[in-house]
């Protein structure tokens, strides 16, 4: 049976702002309080996204929520009418109306963790939704993920599609940014590797000075056993606390892996020469080589890797087996990056193409195009299992086109986040999303 990567990226939202929400995102914080431009923003996505299906196809998307997030600042105590609610917490504090504004659920990456069912005891596709405890703006995300993705994955006999971990700490899961899926092909069993940045019950790791690690060696192990991943398809690798330090929030700042191709800087990972070892070793049997790319902090710097984005580029397998690199044009901006990604083309491996990509409105708040994307392994009869309203066509391209357009704002500031009109608009648009998509009414609506 025939296997095909799916992108499953995030439609950025009406919302999009620079509220500088997200401590330890350089890029979040820099441009904190600057005025976003929603409408280009969402229509960046949209334009990589029709890139990516026209290279390989199985472009997907999920969509976003209408915003503020009235059922959670009812949860946290706030009564009321809706625009009585969005005056109190502005007052309160303008963050916290921030926090429940937020367009985050954009970043897909973040959005779920992936098993495929060549991988699963079961045979089943798994998702387990990432809790995002560790940043308060996103530890809501969950409830409205697990619902559309209840609903897009709904065939019990080829998806389960588990609930996000408790929402502690010591259980803090940031998804797919922290997971990497290696194998010869698609179709061919895989090795997963979970990053982690602490262990809640290993206080003797080094740990990082300046800003949190996100992701918990528990919840990665918890993710693996209930995908029911045994430790022969799994390795659980620990970030480096100076990496963390310097901006990098998640794996995939600083490395990226598609098939039998991984890409890392040198600063990823506590004892890296031994982590590169084990993977090669666990692949040695494969049908196709690992092939591995590693650069030093000499030939990156690593605040050149950050700036750019490098790792965070989207790294895809075309139809004819060889693989494109899809950059930010900041890598192309970043004299040291550029040279870097045209190293990787060079080399002897299945990466011969890199395009360069516009999406600075994504960029400016930390995230890139692998940010944008969940990638998702199915057969056919799993594609054909799905809902079908998300798979993007060039019909459906055109309308949602049209759909931001007419609905996103040109520009936002985070003064205009209490606007009455605005929750009116991202209402409004949701409902018109969700007869687009075929979803069920209200389930992007957040007031329930």
């Amino acid at each position: 049976m025939s296997f095909q990567e799916y992108n499953f990226d995030g439609l950025i939202g009406p919302t999009h702002n620079y509220a500088g929400l997200s401590f330890g995102n350089v890029a979040s914080t820099t441009h904190q309080n600057q005025v976003s431009q929603p409408r280009a923003a969402a229509i960046q996505g949209l334009e990589k996204m029709k890139l990516v299906s026209d290279l390989v196809g199985g472009q997907c998307l999920l969509p976003p929520f209408s915003r503020p997030d009235f059922r959670a600042l009812r949860q946290i105590g706030f009564r009321g009418s809706e625009k009585e609610m969005v005056v109190a917490a502005h007052q309160r504090s303008p963050a916290l109306l921030a926090s429940f504004c937020s367009a985050a659920t954009m970043w897909t990456a973040n959005a779920a963790t992936v098993a495929p069912t060549n991988d699963t005891p079961d045979g089943k596709l798994h998702f387990s939704p990432a809790n995002l405890a560790s940043t308060f703006h996103r530890s809501f995300d969950h409830r409205g993920v697990t619902e559309v993705m209840k609903f897009l994955f709904a065939d019990s006999e080829n998806f389960c599609v588990h609930d996000a971990l408790p929402g502690s700490l010591g259980m803090s899961d940031e998804g797919a940014a922290n997971h990497t899926r290696l194998s010869a092909q698609h179709g061919d069993p895989g090795l997963h590797v979970f990053v982690f940045g602490f262990d809640p019950f290993n206080r003797s790791l080094d740990t990082p000075k300046n800003f949190p690690a996100r992701q918990s060696l528990q919840a990665s192990r918890m993710i693996a056993q209930r995908h029911g991943l045994v430790d022969a398809q799994c390795m659980f690798v620990q970030q480096t606390a100076q990496s963390i330090d310097a901006g990098v929030f998640h794996n995939d700042v600083i490395s990226v892996g598609n098939e039998n191709v991984f890409l890392c800087h040198e600063l990823a990972f506590v004892d890296q020469a031994d982590v590169l070892n084990e993977m090669r070793q666990r692949a040695k049997d494969w049908t196709r080589p690992l092939c591995i790319v590693e650069f030093s902090n000499e030939e990156l710097p690593l605040e050149h890797a950050v700036k750019s984005y490098l790792f965070n580029s989207q790294l895809v397998t075309r139809g004819d087996g060889k693989m494109t690199l899809i950059c930010p044009l900041e890598v192309e901006e970043t004299s040291s990056a550029h040279q870097a990604a045209l190293r990787i083309v060079a080399e002897d491996n299945p990466v011969d193409e890199v395009r360069f990509l516009d999406l600075r409105q994504s960029m400016n708040n930390g995230g890139g195009p692998a940010c944008l994307r969940l990638r998702v392994v199915m057969n056919q009869h799993q594609a054909a299992a799905m809902h079908q309203g998300v798979v993007l066509t060039d019909g459906l391209y055109e309308q949602l086109k049209s759909w931001i357009i007419a609905n996103y704002r040109e520009e936002l500031s985070s003064v205009e986040l209490c606007d009455p009109k605005l929750f009116e608009e991202s209402r409004g648009a949701m409902g018109e999303l969700e007869k687009i998509l075929g979803l069920p009414t209200g389930i992007l609506i957040s007031d329930a």
